[in-house]
């Protein structure tokens, strides 16, 4: 939804004239709105030095050669496999532990306060009233306000950690954590509750951009430490929604890949709305 991503193969010239593959990546248009493209290079390099990732094999004004890896992208019914859940889980713990290079400092709400700012300048004022920009920076500065002061445990976050992000050896059961673009420090319930919202997307069904947030994960636990923990990713859930929310009205923009950005976007603010009324009764009732 982001970049266009193509395998390239050519035979060798050895004596079997094995195939060699590649992948070639084409960046989309306008994503120098939502990240550095450098830092990513960056971060892309640092991770595949350390083995947590694709090598980088080239780079070219408006795209990268990528080594191409032999695994199965994971589909969307596999977020909800126990068995899968528990593999990534284990990764994605071993990604937050990454001691990467640079300052450390929590990003999410400094990105969240950039991308309001750009969905403002590229949306008309009819668009910016229907979704609620003016009013926004109150609601990112009250969600700020509700973590400050915490225990938070930061570490480095994925932050986009969708199905199509994630690879897994069939024979092996190795999990590779791919696509690095909006990777930085975060809390990271963050990061899970992130990757709890993509449960709700399908973005190979007939219509990819409709989610179906009955298959967000909620259940509750007896230990008070996951409670705790639950219970911080679900108001985390409320930031995710107003960082793709707004990444959606963006993209919706400045993005010619056929997907349907502003209806995307649409859904994530609704169930902000949603998701607030409900967190903030539960906060009133304890």
């Amino acid at each position: 939804m982001t970049n266009e991503v193509y395998q390239a193969r050519w035979p060798t010239s050895g004596e079997e004239r094995e195939a060699r593959t590649v992948l070639v990546r084409l960046y989309g248009e306008g994503v120098e709105l939502f990240f550095d493209r450098e830092d990513d290079v960056r971060t892309f390099e640092c991770m595949s030095r350390h083995g947590h990732g694709p090598r980088l094999l080239g780079r070219f004004p408006n795209g990268r050669v990528e080594e191409f890896i032999h695994a199965r992208t994971l589909s969307a019914a596999d977020l909800r496999d126990p068995e899968i859940s528990a593999i990534i889980a284990t990764k994605l713990r071993e990604f937050h532990n990454f001691d990467m290079p640079g300052p450390k400092s929590v990003l999410i709400w400094k990105r969240l306060r950039n991308w309001r700012k750009t969905a403002k300048s590229l949306c008309s004022s009819d668009e910016a009233k229907e979704f609620c920009l003016d009013s926004m920076e109150e609601e990112i500065t009250a969600l700020g306000n509700e973590f400050s002061g915490g225990r938070e445990r930061i570490g480095f976050c994925h932050n986009d950690l969708q199905y199509g992000n994630i690879m897994i050896d069939e024979e092996t059961k190795l999990l590779t954590i791919i696509d690095y673009e909006y990777a930085s420090f975060n809390p990271a319930a963050y990061d899970i509750a992130n990757h709890f919202c993509e449960m709700s997307a399908d973005y190979h069904s007939e219509k990819p951009h409709v989610l179906d947030y009955t298959k967000y994960p909620g259940e509750e636990s007896d230990a008070e430490e996951v409670e705790n923990l639950i219970k911080s990713i679900e108001k985390y859930t409320l930031a995710s929604h107003l960082v793709w929310g707004l990444w959606g009205i963006i993209s919706e923009h400045v993005n010619d890949i056929d997907f349907d950005y502003k209806e995307y976007a649409r859904q994530r603010f609704e169930q902000y709305w949603l998701k607030k009324t409900t967190i903030v009764t539960a906060q009133t009732a304890e």
